[in-house]
């Protein structure tokens, strides 16, 4: 049996890998596992790990800290990857009551947390991490622990703190949002609402009766009306045509145009009549309403066409073919000019086949290469980001210098590749698979390292005097700013009741409580919210965690 004490007893390279494997395999087991209709999924890995802490198990210190640090850097950063392409997008319109409302729940939190720290006697390096589990954000935890170190206190009591107060922020959200919808929803809150669809696309005919177009060209036709439109067919006299700048659009042509819904009713009184068949349902054989044009999916998989704007390609002119929509990462986007294309974009293509060949040739279309991630990237990316977590900002008024730490700077640097690589001809695309793995391992090494690290001295701390206050504080700061905000945003901001949903769970950064909500709502409206507001949020937190712990200390 000594074999067996030196894999899981002795401290080596190989007992940590051992360990944390366990762990992590172990946690992701009992995420499967559903209650009540509710997963914590890679929450157990946390668990998990207290648990072997608890029991005994321990690794090199220097180990695990590396171990985590790696895994909180991984998670951040691809996370900031993902949703870089969206995130200056959602400021737009909608974006900004959702992301200015969550922020609201974020500083509401903030402020509790301080009240409480004074009239409970919580001191603010554990509060720190009562805050961090009660809004179930551990990239925020990652940076107050940075920060303590930086100013020379232990970092134990916020991983502690965060370890007992995290199972009720998980829950906790889900209550605020059943007794939202018990207390306050009225029915007409979750089945209506303003979806904001700026990206997404809308297929409608339309029979050309406006004399003041007639004769005019489509360049001509565009700049007049200004609505954003791509025309993907237009039948002419019994032919059916793809549309050059130049092709003259005369009284009764049959115009088949792609538009987002709400600029359908603006378009039916510009143009004329519009039809009454439904073409977005999915279940249309595009190659079988005209014998003369073909309709094909082609991928973008040359690394030269990155970061091209659509419109310079010239495909329409210089091969007779049409662009009518642009999928990207399972969203389909207008396919105007202005577009900037990324590696991995599917192009939906109208023309003949022999034009489409050619484009398939130019633009690449081989799958194939896109199943490798570009590996060099990400690790650029991740070095940029550490470097800039580590730049020292200078604020008036604090005495020591904030830094973005390992949470902060790679998420910004990730969304900043994301949104602006392809501009620069980066190549940042990943396949989503590939970037769920990424960001997986490095949450799910994070989370392991974390829970062993404070699984030693859980049991005692939930039981002593500190741990039951940490308890109760940890879940008035989830539920209370959930509350508040969200019933704000129904009452005054006449927010939908799925909106609402999505935003408080983007705001405390709880994807579970999110998947709670897709299951008990009709439509999307939660995810799309909680899209807009997470990057927002979680970078907000990230620097509030430095903030208390810089002033309040």
């Amino acid at each position: 049996m000594e074999w067996l004490n030196d894999i899981f007893i002795t401290h080596t390279p190989l007992q940590a890998v051992i360990v944390i494997s366990v762990i992590i395999a172990v946690g992701l087991g009992l995420g499967k596992i559903q209650i009540f209709g509710v997963s914590l999924g890679v929450t157990w890995v946390f668990f998990a790990g207290i648990l072997a802490g608890h029991l005994g198990l321990s690794v090199d210190q220097s180990m695990l800290q590396y171990a985590e640090s790696f895994g909180l850097v991984l998670f951040v950063y691809e996370l900031g990857l993902k949703v870089g392409p969206g995130f200056f997008s959602s400021f737009r319109k909608g974006g900004v009551k959702l992301n200015m409302l969550g922020l609201a729940t974020v500083l509401v939190g903030t402020g509790l947390a301080v009240f409480l720290s004074y009239v409970v006697h919580i001191p603010m390096q554990d509060m720190v991490g009562i805050i961090s589990g009660a809004t179930t954000n551990t990239p925020s935890l990652g940076a107050a622990q940075q920060t303590l170190s930086q100013v020379g206190l232990s970092a134990n009591g916020a991983a502690l703190s965060c370890a007992v107060t995290y199972p009720l922020g998980v829950v906790g959200v889900i209550i605020a949002i059943v007794f939202m919808r018990k207390c306050f929803v009225r029915t007409g809150d979750i089945i209506s609402g303003n979806q904001e669809e700026e990206n997404l696309t809308f297929i409608a005919t339309f029979r050309v009766k406006n004399p003041g177009i007639y004769g005019k060209t489509v360049e001509e036709v565009a700049k007049i009306c200004k609505t954003p439109f791509v025309i993907s067919r237009i039948w002419h006299e019994g032919e059916v045509h793809v549309p050059t700048s130049d092709f003259r659009i005369n009284d009764g042509d049959r115009l088949m145009i792609i538009t987002t819904e709400r600029e359908v009713e603006g378009l039916s009184a510009f143009l004329g009549e519009h039809e009454s068949r439904d073409w977005n349902t999915g279940k249309i054989d595009w190659n079988k309403i005209d014998s003369s044009l073909t309709s094909r999916h082609i991928i973008i998989s040359k690394p030269e066409i990155n970061g091209h704007k659509l419109g310079s390609l010239k495909l329409r002119n210089n091969y007779g073919i049409n662009i009518t929509r642009v999928s990207r990462s399972g969203v389909s986007l207008l396919a105007t000019p202005g577009l900037v294309l990324q590696l991995g974009d599917r192009l939906t293509v109208v023309g003949k086949d022999k034009q489409i060949d050619e484009v398939a040739k130019l633009l690449g279309n081989t799958e194939s290469k896109l199943k490798d991630p570009n590996l060099a990237v990400i690790f650029i990316g991740i070095v940029l980001g550490l470097l800039l977590g580590s730049l020292p900002i200078m604020i008036p008024g604090i005495s020591v210098p904030v830094r973005l730490g390992l949470a902060g700077g790679p998420i910004v640097v990730g969304i900043l590749m994301g949104r602006f690589g392809p501009n620069l001809h980066m190549v940042t695309y990943t396949t989503r698979s590939a970037n769920l793995m990424l960001r997986g391992i490095g949450l799910s090494l994070y989370l392991a390292c974390l829970g062993l690290d404070a699984g030693a001295h859980f049991v005692e701390t939930i039981f002593r005097g500190d741990g039951l206050v940490w308890i109760g504080a940890g879940f008035a700061i989830t539920v209370i700013p959930v509350l508040i905000v969200g019933m704000m945003s129904m009452r005054l901001w006449k927010m939908d009741f799925g909106s609402t949903c999505g935003m408080v769970c983007g705001a405390m950064a709880n994807p579970m409580a999110l998947n709670y909500a897709n299951d008990t709502l009709p439509g999307d409206l939660a995810s799309v919210s909680y899209a807009t507001v997470y990057p927002l949020a979680m970078f907000t937190r990230v620097v509030i965690a430095q903030l208390l712990v810089i002033i309040f200390i």
